[in-house]
C-alpha cells in the first residue's frame, strides 16, 4: 500500500513499462465504479489528488491517463472497482496516444 484513506487505497507494483502507475480501489468490495457510494467517490477523488502529488514529486510526468474499465468487454479483468492512474512521459514511444487512441482505430469498427 502506498497511500490510503478511510475508504480507499492507492496500490502500486513495480512496473517496467508503466513507471509510477497504480490503482485506486475502495476497501469495500464494489464490482464496478457504478457500485461506489457517494462517500467512496469523494474518497477516490481525494486519493487521486494525493497520488498525483506523490507521483509528480517522484517521477515528474508530463501528463496522466486516468481511467476505469467496466465489464469484461471493456477490459475489466478484476471485478473489484479500480481506477488506473498512469503517469505519461514525453519520451515514451507512444506519447500523445491517449485512452481513446486504440478504440477509435478503423480495425475496431463494429461489423455492419
Amino acid at each position: 500500500m502506498i497511500l490510503a484513506n478511510e475508504l480507499c487505497l492507492f496500490l502500486q507494483e513495480p512496473q517496467r513499462v508503466l513507471v509510477g502507475s497504480g490503482l485506486i480501489l475502495p476497501r469495500a468490495h464494489r464490482p464496478t465504479l457504478f457500485d461506489l457510494d457517494a462517500d467512496e467517490w469523494v474518497a477516490t477523488h481525494s486519493l487521486l489528488r494525493q497520488a498525483r502529488e506523490l507521483l509528480d514529486g517522484l517521477h515528474r510526468p508530463q501528463g496522466y491517463n486516468v481511467g476505469w474499465n467496466v465489464g469484461a468487454t471493456a477490459g475489466q479483468e478484476i471485478f473489484h472497482a479500480h481506477l488506473h492512474v498512469i503517469p505519461r512521459f514525453e519520451d515514451e514511444p507512444l506519447a500523445g496516444k491517449g485512452i481513446r487512441y486504440w478504440l477509435k482505430q478503423p480495425g475496431n469498427a463494429r461489423p455492419g
